[in-house]
């Protein structure tokens, strides 16, 4: 394998010329590290990669050397800090310090450092810690260290010492957030626990152990009292958290502590919990059970849950019967079951939650009432009320009304955003689509070559070229925290150029005056994909909006359920496709080459699509949730496209597919294809019962 990419790179070394020596060091130097950092230890490698270079023909000399030279320097380096950073991982600290001293020159001489470092933390003086700290590379490993260093001095109570590092810490965990109130705790007492208090409210999860002292202080001193105690442990019982719940209800007055064995009970089965538990006389505690027990089931099937609340409703006070009411109404809004508005009235002026309001709004689109949605997004938060989501539907609600001059106002600010709701927003006030699509910002070549000479874009490049991706991600962000828009471009055209789709994507996104559209919605691999394109008779804009979205263009993306590649094809997805189109003698292993992957993809798109009345909504919910879901999802009467893809139950498929469809205008836009307006490509989506009865005649 080593011998065919030397050969490769020695083709491409003869054909090239000067002005691309520098591109195609990069190349070569990225796709040969990886094979001959394994073997640099293998002097057999050296010498044939030694022979190589000197079967050049001598008016290539020059060239070559310049490609070679730098190539295996390269190769070394990495292997090298490879071999360091497993020495840290398997805490050999004699391998780490032989690897250190190699590399001392190098951009990554931070994270050696660290390494050395952090495995004598427990021992360092501190003024070797603070000698580390107070170095000026700009990386996130010393703010790494610094939050190392911040729990170890609050594990011992160095309060003095953690209160003059906590200040430059970026970004803290819980547990340090915990440590700082500690720290000023002795000079700050009250104020201190009436912070801890608001973290102990603001939170449904377990609290790490550094949080203990403070809350038990705020509990003895009474600032934190059992109504407190007894709100957190219902925002626990809501997010289904059962062992958070029976810990704060050992903090509670004996009358009101929960039975550990009940709640056991009810979280298992809900059914028979509650055909057996006697509220006849029942205390608060016996209640807050069976609510839970009621808001589980509710889950799963609301007629099931309200068919059990039928039976038990009057053993309620009325505030605990609207607070039920709300999260029926907002388990039922999920679940498109027609009663959920209903169910919602029921709750009357019982407070809702954000998600609970929304849900509220969502389904008032179904049936296009205009009043009820404009009800429940005026009584969101006003943080909740301005997300680019809830501005476009009132501004609907109010031109449904004939209150078009304040609608328009609404669509013009929301209009600049660059996303699902500013297209549709502009549409509504005929903004022409070129205009959402501003001119892009081209870096110069002094620019690009000044972000080259920067160290933490030297890092990055190193540890994405090692394939470290999540310490490359980390580095890059942190780099591009402090950068404004034209800098923010010219790392994205850097990022570009090495290969780094996803960091060039998400770099170009986070402008806000000055863009680079092509740079946000970057193209690569067309020349291998159009085919499968074409043959399949797909639209290219859709087809890069969806893979925009599923990977940023990552070749090696790799999804926690086992999807893979640019298009995340799941494994037993991409069997089921291979025999459909008859591929002979697959194998897994195929699903990563590039065109086996956008062969069996671009396949699967198309039977997806056409399986789902050739809309795109549909087909990219199914492409992500799966088709039964995309065609469960579907109305009791026909919907408009946005609609629809506003009430997908799915947090995550509800983001995704209007995510792909804003690509796709975009994509759209910068492929000159035909003008077409996002509510155009959105479409209607037919009622089920419409759906059922065209199969029914296609039967017969």
């Amino acid at each position: 394998m080593l011998t065919k990419s030397l050969a490769k790179f020695k083709f491409w070394a003869l054909a090239t010329d000067s002005r691309r020596v520098h591109s195609l060091q990069y190349k070569w130097g990225n796709r040969l590290q990886g094979k001959i950092s394994k073997s640099v230890e293998n002097m057999t490698a050296k010498r044939n990669f030694i022979r190589a270079s000197s079967s050049m023909r001598f008016q290539n000399t020059f060239v070559f050397a310049l490609l070679f030279i730098p190539v295996l320097a390269v190769a070394n380096q990495d292997a090298d800090f490879l071999a360091a950073r497993d020495a840290f991982r398997m805490g050999d600290l004699v391998k780490l310090d032989r690897m250190v001293v190699r590399l001392k020159h190098s951009p990554l001489e931070p994270y050696l450092a660290y390494y050395q470092l952090r495995m004598r933390l427990e021992t360092a003086s501190a003024a070797d810690i603070q000698a580390f700290l107070a170095r000026p590379d700009d990386t996130p490993v010393i703010n790494h260290m610094r939050a190392e260093w911040l729990r170890l001095l609050g594990k011992r109570q160095q309060w003095e010492e953690f209160a003059a590092q906590y200040p430059r810490l970026v970004s803290g965990e819980v547990d340090l957030t915990c440590y700082a109130l500690r720290s000023r705790q002795r000079l700050q007492e009250e104020q201190v626990l009436h912070e801890a208090r608001n973290l102990w409210l603001t939170n449904s999860a377990e609290m790490p152990e550094s949080c203990a002292p403070l809350f038990d202080a705020a509990i003895a001193s009474g600032i934190i009292n059992a109504t407190d105690v007894w709100l957190r442990l219902r925002l626990a019982l809501e997010a289904g958290n059962v062992t958070l719940a029976k810990q704060l209800s050992e903090r509670l007055p004996a009358k009101r502590v929960l039975s550990s064995s009940e709640l056991d009970s009810a979280a298992t089965d809900q059914v028979r919990y509650l055909a057996t538990v006697k509220l006849d006389n029942a205390s608060e505690a016996q209640r807050t059970v069976a609510m839970f027990a009621l808001l589980r089931l509710a889950k799963q099937s609301p007629q099931l849950a309200y068919s059990q609340w039928e039976k038990k409703a009057a053993y309620f006070t009325a505030d605990e019967q609207y607070y039920f009411y709300g999260w029926l109404g907002y388990e039922a809004a999920r679940k498109r079951d027609t009663r959920a508005l209903e169910w919602y009235k029921a709750a009357g002026e019982a407070p809702l939650t954000g998600p609970q309001l929304a849900w509220r709004a969502r389904t008032a689109l179904l049936t296009q009432n205009w009043h009820e949605v404009w009800t429940s997004i005026n009584a969101m938060t006003p943080q909740q009320q301005r997300e680019g989501v809830w501005r476009y539907w009132k501004a609907r609600a109010l031109k449904a009304w004939g209150s078009l001059p304040e609608a328009n106002v609404l669509f013009a600010e929301l209009s600049s955003e660059h996303n699902f709701y500013g297209q549709l927003a502009a549409e509504e006030i005929g903004v022409a689509p070129a205009a959402t699509m501003p001119a892009s910002y081209q870096p110069s070549k002094a620019t690009i070559n000044a972000m080259l000479a920067q160290l933490a874009v030297q890092r990055t490049l190193a540890l994405y070229r090692m394939d470290l991706r999540t310490d490359a991600a980390r580095e890059w962000a942190w780099a591009a925290r402090k950068l404004d828009d034209q800098q923010l471009l010219v790392a994205a055209e850097i990022a570009r150029r090495n290969g780094m789709y996803d960091h060039a994507i998400n770099t170009a996104d986070r402008t806000v005056q000055i863009h680079d559209f092509t740079l946000r919605y970057l193209a690569p691999y067309r020349e291998v994909l159009q085919g499968y394109i074409r043959k399949n008779e797909l639209e290219e804009a859709w087809v890069y909006g969806l893979i925009r979205q599923e990977s940023r263009f990552v070749y090696q993306a790799k999804s926690p359920v086992g999807a893979t590649g640019l298009m995340q094809i799941m494994p037993a997805t991409a069997r089921w496709i291979a025999q459909k189109i008859g591929m002979k003698s697959y194998r897994q292993a195929l699903v990563n080459q590039l065109d086996t992957h956008f062969k069996l993809g671009t396949y699967y798109m198309k039977s997806v699509l056409s399986s789902l009345d050739n809309n795109p909504v549909l087909a990219s919910a199914a492409y992500n949730a799966g088709p039964s879901r995309a065609r469960k999802w579907r109305g009791e009467s026909t919907l408009e496209g946005a609609v629809y893809a506003e009430n997908i139950p799915f947090d995550e498929t509800r983001t995704y597919v209007k995510k792909v469809m804003s690509n796709t205008m975009y994509y759209s836009q910068l492929f000159g294809q035909p003008p077409r307006s996002l509510k155009q490509r959105l479409g209607v989506i037919t009622a089920k019962n419409v759906v059922n009865q065209q199969a029914i005649s296609d039967e017969r």
